[in-house]
């Protein structure tokens, strides 16, 4: 492999420099892919399309030179490929029309297989043979609970009451649609891996919204799960956004590295993580600022966190309307720094 940085920094090894790519990096921000945008008549045909999929993932390592590509795919191919089906509304987001209420919906669903999600195999297939190895390839899924707050929810929300009021009333349904997300998810990443993946990452989006007893039993030992299962094939990074008040029990997880978002102190994070690479954190909203300040606070954060098992990243992913030239010159600045 050309550019392995990701995977040895992952594994804790030494890099020459630091790598760095961001979350959301294939998207509205470049031109090539609001051309595919337009070809298309919604996201999930993109998403279910292989060669657009690959367009879309290979073009932010074309232009704004970051060293990894993660496959362009969502996160709600799990409950699609679980029976529920969804609509992805423009500006709105994700829109389920049939929700899980009842201990008899969860028994409707079945654990998904890969004929359900052949789309996403053959993008990672197609995607890895036109990287040529210059870059390692990113496979993904949402965290069990991230999926059931969606499934539960029918769309996002403020509060999540629907999807947290399960968790209270009947916590036994509750843990058996999280262990049939979990199953579900496990085959999806494996699959994955065997399509090209050389490393995977599980986005816990709504892990902050429980408190934090709450998060040790519904969120933490489903992503462990998955963990212990991916770890066995490549390295895996656990996204836990907003639940950096358990950061004692992700320690725990049999996970290569830990991402973290923009309201966490990397000193911090480097004192209670012990033993993990670490990944992020810079509030994507300093890519609206002007160059200077983007060095500046990208080149603290790189201080901050040290140069050996670390990844630099954005807190979250790439807001759509943050201009092209700024995230590149994020990707410029950790490359150059890392270069001194």
């Amino acid at each position: 492999m050309k550019n392995d940085l990701l995977l040895r920094a992952a594994r804790g090894e030494e890099t020459e420099r630091v790598p760095v790519w961001l979350m959301r990096q294939a998207g509205r921000i470049l031109p090539g892919y609001r051309k595919i945008r337009e070809q298309v008549k919604d996201f999930q045909e993109l998403v279910k399309t292989p060669e657009l999929a690959c367009a879309a993932t290979l073009e932010p390592v074309d232009l704004l030179g970051v060293d990894a590509a993660i496959i362009f795919s969502d996160i709600l191919v799990v409950p699609e490929a679980m029976g529920l089906d969804y609509q992805m509304l423009e500006s709105r987001g994700p829109l389920f029309e049939k929700t899980i209420k009842t201990q008899k919906d969860i028994d409707a669903l079945r654990i998904g297989s890969t004929q359900n999600w052949a789309y996403m195999v053959d993008a990672l297939k197609l995607t890895r043979k036109e990287l040529n190895d210059r870059v390692p390839l990113i496979g993904f899924a949402g965290s069990p609970w991230t999926i059931f707050a969606y499934m539960t929810e029918g769309k996002g929300s403020k509060t999540f009451s629907v999807a947290k009021s399960m968790i209270y009333r009947d916590p036994k349904m509750a843990h058996a649609l999280l262990n049939k997300i979990t199953q579900t998810t496990i085959k999806y990443l494996t699959d994955q891996v065997n399509a090209g993946a050389q490393i995977v990452q599980i986005f816990d989006s709504w892990g902050g919204i429980l408190s934090p007893e709450s998060y040790e039993e519904f969120s933490l030992p489903y992503i462990a799960k998955i963990c212990d299962e991916l770890s066995k094939l490549v390295p895996v990074i656990a996204f836990p956004k907003g639940a950096f008040f358990s950061a004692k029990a992700i320690t725990k997880l049999n996970c290569a590295a830990v991402s973290l978002d923009w309201t966490v102190d990397p000193k911090e994070a480097r004192a209670l993580l012990q033993g993990k690479t670490l990944q992020g954190n810079l509030d994507p909203c300093v890519l609206y600022a002007e160059h200077t300040v983007i060095k500046e606070r990208t080149h603290k954060m790189l201080e901050q966190f040290g140069a050996k098992g670390y990844i630099a990243n954005l807190g979250h992913g790439v807001y759509p309307d943050i201009p092209m030239d700024n995230v590149k010159y994020f990707v410029d600045c950790v490359k150059q720094y890392s270069g001194h």
